[in-house]
């Protein structure tokens, strides 16, 4: 497939077993608002974006990522997108059709290639949002999500050839060859990463704040509160963006973020960066250094619910 039907990332949905522990730290210190919650499910939006919500929680037995969601810009181009996968080989999981979530839409869910759900929408109602003020310290949106594959070449091919995603950067070294890629669906630097991994399984979600002082204000509020910071702050050469780990509850890892680059795709060319250079993953150096802890608490616990489709 070459033409691009995917237009922006929407939301990434968890399942937990601790689910008030979960949604405790997400509607709280991490600063997103809860908009609709029924029976172990609730759906949490950034204020500044105009999506119904960006992060879907839900109780179950054991942890997993359960979906991660893009938009389209008209039901006929997911209906081409259905098409095309279908003649591609892609196992969907239901044909497009009414969405039964916040903000409804048409949509439809498949797996990728490495047993993820994945789901596309379009009509999805607008929510009312508003301007981040200066020192409010809390998400705009969703800015990216990174994904472990056991098998990086593979996925990255799958994700280029069925949903248009483009490569922008990629990190590697020496000793360890290509170890993630940074992949576009518009000209924001990448949408999604994928991050070579021991198995399949979220590596993080990433929001973006108001600012540099606002990314700021954020992480240290994280930290005031007592939770797991993982590494940073600092900032990135791939992507030149700010960054900020933690761990959520269940050990997801996620990051505030700041300042992610707007390429010019017509002229933009990848780069191969050397990760293994202090400056490649921190141009700053405030960060602590990257090293095998930092990479394993990143690989995360390995994702059951591959080729298991969630409850809607």
């Amino acid at each position: 497939m070459n033409s691009r039907l995917l237009t922006h990332l929407r939301h990434v949905d968890l399942a937990v077993p601790d689910y008030d522990k979960q949604l405790d730290f997400y509607a709280g210190v991490w600063g997103l608002t809860p908009v609709v919650e029924d029976s172990g499910i609730s759906f949490l939006a950034a204020e500044g974006s105009p999506e119904q919500y960006v992060v879907r929680l839900r109780k179950a037995e054991e942890k997993r990522l359960d979906l991660v969601s893009y938009g389209a810009a008209t039901p006929a181009d997911v209906d081409t997108l259905a098409e095309q996968l279908l003649a591609g080989g892609v196992q969907l999981i239901a044909q497009p059709g009414s969405v039964d979530t916040p903000g409804g839409g048409y949509g439809f869910r498949f797996f990728d290639v490495d047993g993820r759900t994945i789901e596309v929408s379009a009509d999805v109602q607008v929510r009312k949002h508003r301007k981040i003020e200066e020192k409010e310290a809390i998400p705009v949106k969703l800015s990216h999500v990174v994904l472990n594959s056991p098998d990086l070449d593979r996925t990255r091919d799958w994700y280029e050839r069925h949903l248009g995603f483009r490569l922008s950067d990629t990190l590697s070294s020496p000793h360890m060859g290509e170890v993630m890629h940074f992949m576009r669906i518009s000209t924001q630097h990448h949408s999604m990463a994928l991050a070579k991994g021991p198995h399949t399984a979220l590596h993080h979600i990433s929001f973006e704040m108001r600012g540099l002082d606002e990314y700021m204000r954020g992480s240290g509020r994280v930290m005031r509160a007592g939770f797991t910071k993982i590494w940073g702050p600092g900032r990135h050469m791939a992507g030149d963006n700010t960054f900020t780990y933690f761990l959520d509850p269940h050990g997801n890892t996620v990051e505030y973020t700041t300042e992610l680059e707007e390429l010019d795709e017509d002229t933009w060319h990848p780069h191969v960066y050397d990760f293994s250079r202090p400056e490649v993953t921190d141009q700053w150096g405030t960060a602590n250094p990257m090293s095998e802890l930092v990479a394993k608490e990143s690989f995360n616990d390995p994702d059951r619910g591959c080729f298991v489709a969630p409850p809607v």
